[in-house]
């Protein structure tokens, strides 16, 4: 859930833990109307905040995926004025703060008063120096027609549209890299289908598929 869409979270809904804009629910859409709440969720278990939340301190995840092989939760976390987030962190650990509105990427965003304490540092943050304005999140690519590019995280950006991946080993990223493809339109999501290979879908009325081609000349 985002934030609530105003300039800087005035309300303060990331840090808080009574309201669920700003927060990454969990909830049992089989059970209940309209769902319960898991008794392992971190609020549930002591009383703390709201039942549903899993994880605090967002400002607008544009989108969150599970890799299906390492067990790891990736969100993308857009940015208020200066840079954009990527967070990674095993699926199981509940309870983590994001930061927002305290800290936007890995630096302070309410200053003088950034309490940094207990706060998740991003796997990855990226300026908007170079253009780029609101991350867009994909997939783990775990598909089996390419090969060379498995374990890689793709995603893009919705100003300038760049295809970029890196793997998360180790306990951090490696292997960063922007991929020269033809331009893609405004990239605004990303799908996967069974077998995992990735899609791209674009502003311009298209979707696209991940597919080896030839390197420029």
């Amino acid at each position: 859930m985002g934030d609530g869409g105003a300039q800087g979270d005035p309300h303060g809904n990331g840090q808080n833990r009574n309201a669920l804009l700003g927060k990454l629910l969990r909830l049992n859409v089989d059970r209940g109307d309209p769902y319960t709440v898991p008794a392992s969720n971190p609020y549930a278990r002591n009383g703390e905040g709201r039942g549903e939340i899993w994880a605090i301190g967002l400002r607008n995840p544009w989108r969150f995926a599970f890799d299906r092989r390492d067990g790891l939760l990736y969100i993308a976390d857009v940015g208020q004025n200066s840079s954009e987030e990527i967070n990674v962190v095993p699926y199981t650990k509940s309870g983590l703060n994001y930061g927002w509105n305290v800290m936007e990427g890995a630096e302070c965003y309410r200053l003088p008063l950034c309490n940094q304490s207990a706060k998740q540092a991003p796997a990855l943050t990226y300026s908007h120096s170079d253009g780029s304005c609101s991350v867009i999140g994909g997939f783990v690519y775990r598909g089996r027609k390419l090969p060379e590019i498995q374990g890689h995280y793709f995603y893009s950006d919705y100003c300038n549209s760049r295809l970029r991946s890196f793997r998360f080993a180790a306990g951090r990223v490696q292997d960063e890299r922007e991929w020269p493809v033809a331009p893609l339109g405004t990239v605004v999501s990303f799908g996967e289908d069974g077998a995992g290979e990735l899609y791209l879908l674009s502003q311009n009325g298209r979707v696209y598929r991940l597919v080896a081609g030839k390197a420029p000349a």
